[in-house]
């Protein structure tokens, strides 16, 4: 069930009307069924999945706080880990990693024919996992109380706002909204709608648009060269930000009808004047977990110069790894994990009080990276994210010539441009100012005259824009 769907749109307010209407201690059973409920709408099959990570997770954190003894800790703890981790593996690397190793051992002269397995990638499988590992990992730590209820934890990892594409909760955050009281908050409904309908256009107006035009040139890649080819690759930097972060505002803001606050997932990312700060506020409920979970207890910086480079290395190789079995995703990791390290270690620490004009070029240094580095990541394999690169300057030297017609060899209609231009306009507009403060706060506070005509215009130009292929699936389903 997808949030730009028609059964979502008739499936929320049956949830939020019979979560309203029954006493506050059973509300757990609304959100567990509908969790259920909006997770099988994908595959019923795949609920056994999503139970058996539950249940082993549950009751490997009552096990750990009732076992005395360090080494039974461990014990539990590897293999709840082990558990977790072999399904994520078995579902999502096993082909990966049979193909690679098939592979190599090509290489050396040994023919051997990979042995890949027909499976479906159960929706949100990387996400749920991590959640579960982080709360096992946090009773293991002492940082948390084991949950005794089994159907409020099993509703605390299959909240359906943030099931299948996140935000990864930590269990401080989420577990308790779960297992508390709620009452109905008028200006936190309304503060959720209004970050629904930001998700909404970012998501239908901005990503779904731009994605007609990416798709036409990835889908038929080698019959493009030159100015498309950069175009496109500028174009997706946009597309998968505000696919995802549209995802998020939306899962963010369902969850606020419900009386349940998640933690914030975007944060203006490309408005960040290095790759670190760029990693604060992209993807932040991912980054921060392998933060907490890979880079600290590798060492982290509290190592030598050289381990601290291994450690931020790993953790990105790792991170790519989760996105996708391709060595395109390992490759983008990598690209991160260098500029850091070459950030950290090779450049002069930025000042506080430095220029806007610096700013601004740290500012568009960052994009242009984080776009060249998203070219593996949209590329299907490694051949087609090196054509890319290789060829988007082809014939840069005939101006005339290389800037062409642009319109034409994308499929563009100037009007649809023009709306294109006032979306991208509207969304740098919002991101630049929710630098220095909360854009949808504040319009919460103007009068209910200026609020409302803000509100019309802005569902009117959402429902002239959003183009005809809109109801895509969200990219980051896929991982």
């Amino acid at each position: 069930m997808l949030f730009n769907s028609l059964s979502f749109a008739i499936f929320l307010p049956i949830v939020f009307i019979l979560y309203w209407m029954i006493p506050d201690k059973y509300r757990w059973v609304i959100l567990f069924v509908s969790s259920y409920y909006f997770y099988m709408s994908w595959n019923v099959k795949y609920v056994a999945l999503i139970l058996f990570t539950t249940v082993i997770s549950y009751g490997c954190a009552l096990g750990l706080e009732r076992a005395e003894q360090q080494q039974k800790k461990k014990i539990l703890i590897t293999a709840t880990l082990a558990a977790s981790l072999g399904c994520l593996f078995f579902f999502k690397y096993f082909n990966f990693a049979s193909e690679s190793i098939a592979g190599l051992l090509n290489l050396c002269t040994l023919q051997v024919h990979p042995v890949t397995l027909n499976l479906l990638l159960p929706v949100g499988i990387s996400f749920y996992t991590f959640q579960t590992l982080g709360y096992v990992i946090d009773v293991y730590r002492g940082d948390v109380k084991a949950e005794p209820h089994f159907g409020k934890y099993a509703t605390f990892i299959a909240f359906f706002p943030q099931l299948v594409a996140g935000p990864i909760e930590r269990t401080k955050n989420l577990l308790p909204q779960i297992v508390g009281e709620h009452k109905f908050d008028y200006y936190k409904a309304s503060s959720g709608l209004r970050q629904m309908a930001w998700g909404f256009f970012k998501k239908m107006v901005v990503a779904d648009t731009l994605a007609v035009y990416i798709d036409t040139v990835y889908d038929n890649l080698y019959s493009y060269t030159g100015f498309p080819l950069l175009v496109v690759s500028l174009l997706f930097s946009v597309q998968i930000y505000c696919d995802f972060a549209g995802y998020s505002d939306i899962a963010i803001g369902t969850a606020k009808l419900f009386g349940v606050d998640l933690m914030q997932n975007f944060n203006s990312p490309y408005f960040s004047a290095s790759v670190k700060e760029f990693w604060s506020r992209w993807h932040i409920s991912l980054s921060s977990w392998f933060r907490d979970y890979v880079y600290i207890p590798l060492g982290g910086n509290r190592v030598s110069k050289g381990k601290n480079a291994r450690n931020l290395m790993i953790t990105f190789l790792v991170s790519g790894l989760w996105h996708g079995a391709n060595w395109t995703y390992v490759i983008w990791g990598g690209i991160h994990g260098l500029a850091q390290i070459f950030e950290k270690f090779c450049l002069p620490r930025q000042k506080e009080n430095q220029s806007k004009a610096l700013w601004w070029g740290r500012v568009a240094m960052t994009f242009l990276f984080a776009t060249f580095a998203w070219i593996f990541f949209r590329a299907e394999n490694l051949g087609d994210a090196f054509y890319v690169i290789t060829h988007m300057f082809a014939g840069i030297g005939n101006v005339t010539s290389y800037f062409g017609n642009i319109f034409v060899l994308l499929g563009l209609d100037k009007l649809t441009f023009v709306g294109m231009a006032a979306s991208l306009a509207l969304l740098a507009w919002f991101d630049y100012c929710s630098l220095s403060g909360d854009v949808l706060g504040e319009l919460a506070k103007k009068k209910k005259v200026f609020r409302w005509i803000i509100y019309v215009l802005f569902i009117l130009f959402l429902i002239f824009n959003i183009p005809v292929t809109s109801g895509q699936e969200f990219i980051y389903f896929q991982f």
